[in-house]
């Protein structure tokens, strides 16, 4: 292979570059993960999605018996190679791929189904540019134990002094979310290094640091910064603003909007939490270059 089609595309800053592989004809080896993802020798990106026939891959079965009209899966790898199970602001980008690629039509407004590891994502599109999904239902691995408490892990960072309390959210990926006094504590978090995460989950976990700012009684507001496992900070996570929100939720208590703007260092979107345990995403997807690359090159 001399030549790969890719496009670049980004949800509020959180970039991706993404393959087209409809016949499911790639071999997307780790190596070449890392080398279309790094910012100096590569195309830059905090992780690389293929478009893949959901048929075409070992997840497919269960996800077309759930549904039969997810026809594409999500093969999304962070930018370490690693394979990651979900991304809120990912499958955003890859549903505006999936139209631009004309595989899918979401102009009517009426849900797409997408495979993806953590199970069928359904988006529809808001507005040009504007995309909702269904993230499914999130959880607490700490049970009603971690609610009583406000946390259930504890989270050493560089530049915050002490080590800070932390719940534990699954919204198909793990998370764990702390709670900062104010912006300029969030300002100070040093995210180039990993945080110290006790106990730290089998498979790694997302750390979001969450400033609570002011809300109403029907819509709430947060500021958060992320570290992604396998990526390090990002300027935006989908799945880890979606935690932010049911966790500062659950810290608020009875009462607490059930609406959620999240500010990000890469924009803002916008979380809602419904009765049943559900969340949904909503937020730009960015389509921004198209072109060739020669992996040969890339890998070298």
């Amino acid at each position: 292979m001399t030549s790969l089609a890719f496009s670049k595309g980004h949800g509020t800053q959180n970039d991706f570059v993404l393959l087209a592989d409809v016949d499911a004809e790639l071999d997307l080896t780790a190596d070449l993960v890392r080398a279309l993802a790094d910012r100096r020798a590569g195309l830059g990106g905090d992780g690389v999605i293929r478009v893949v026939p959901t048929s075409a891959v070992p997840e497919g079965t269960a996800i077309l018996a759930a549904d039969p009209t997810a026809r594409w899966f999500m093969d999304y790898r962070n930018a370490d190679g690693s394979i990651a199970q979900m991304c809120g602001n990912g499958v955003r980008v890859f549903a505006a791929f999936l139209e631009h690629l004309g595989l899918a039509d979401l102009s009517d407004g009426a849900p797409l189904a997408i495979g993806t590891r953590a199970g069928v994502r359904h988006v529809r599109r808001e507005e040009v540019g504007y995309y909702a999904v269904g993230m499914g239902t999130w959880r607490l691995p700490g049970g009603t134990e971690a609610v009583e408490l406000g946390a259930d892990a504890l989270v050493r960072t560089a530049g915050i002094a002490d080590e800070r309390p932390a719940l534990s959210l699954d919204m198909g990926n793990p998370h764990t979310v702390v709670a900062l006094a104010d912006a300029a504590e969030l300002a100070a978090a040093d995210l180039t290094a990993a945080p110290v995460v006790t106990p730290v989950p089998p498979e790694g976990t997302n750390v979001e640091y969450v400033v609570a700012l002011e809300a109403d009684a029907s819509v709430g507001h947060a500021r958060m910064r992320v570290h992604e496992r396998g990526v390090g900070e990002t300027r935006s996570c989908g799945t880890g603003a979606c935690a932010a929100a049911v966790a500062v939720r659950t810290w608020a208590g009875a009462g607490a909007p059930s609406t959620w703007f999240v500010d990000v260092p890469g924009g803002t979107v916008r979380v809602r939490l419904a009765d049943d345990g559900t969340t949904e995403l909503a937020g730009p997807a960015r389509l921004v270059a198209h072109g060739t690359v020669d992996p040969a090159a890339l890998v070298g």
